[in-house]
């Protein structure tokens, strides 16, 4: 925001918290995905991780994968894996949004209903290595991704004319 006259340092009436004066619109990030988010396949991946070793975990799991179908279904819900997949360490099931209002509500929604479960959340972008290492977010306890997996591979050499 060049130009832009400076924020007052004003106090709302709770005395904790700075007063923002209103602004013309509201963010475009409420409708939009910023960039480089790309929301042409889905913006966001949710990916549900529990112990399958742990019989009550894994039973937690199934129920909120069936309760998120149920109260979710216009999000992209997956299969419920008992196995590792792919970079993820543990069995999982994942959930793609497309929306920001989506991605907002299923967020909060999860933060209450998760229990035991961790969850990685990720952007999409053409960048999948950094979608799962920089831009990733946590709720509950973290897991090592196999991120070796997500790094780029080089190109298979072109065969030799000979």
């Amino acid at each position: 925001m060049t130009n832009a006259p400076p924020l007052p340092s004003t106090l709302n009436p709770d005395g904790k918290s700075l007063f923002n004066p209103p602004a013309p619109a509201r963010s475009p990030a409420y409708d939009e995905f910023p960039a480089p988010i790309i929301s042409s396949n889905n913006g966001f991946d949710f990916h549900i991780y529990y112990m399958p070793s742990n019989h009550a975990e894994t039973q937690y799991a199934r129920e909120l994968h069936e309760r998120i179908r149920r109260e979710f279904p216009e999000l992209r819900i997956y299969r419920f894996w008992d196995r590792p997949v792919g970079p993820h360490p543990t069995a999982m099931f994942e959930v793609n949004t497309f929306t920001p209002h989506q991605t907002g509500a299923f967020f909060s929604w999860l933060t209450v209903h998760r229990g035991p479960c961790s969850v990685l959340i990720h952007p999409n972008t053409n960048d999948p290595y950094r979608d799962h290492t920089e831009l990733m977010s946590w709720m509950g306890r973290p897991w090592p991704l196999h991120t070796e997996l997500l790094k780029p591979r080089p190109a298979d050499p072109a065969p030799s004319a000979s």
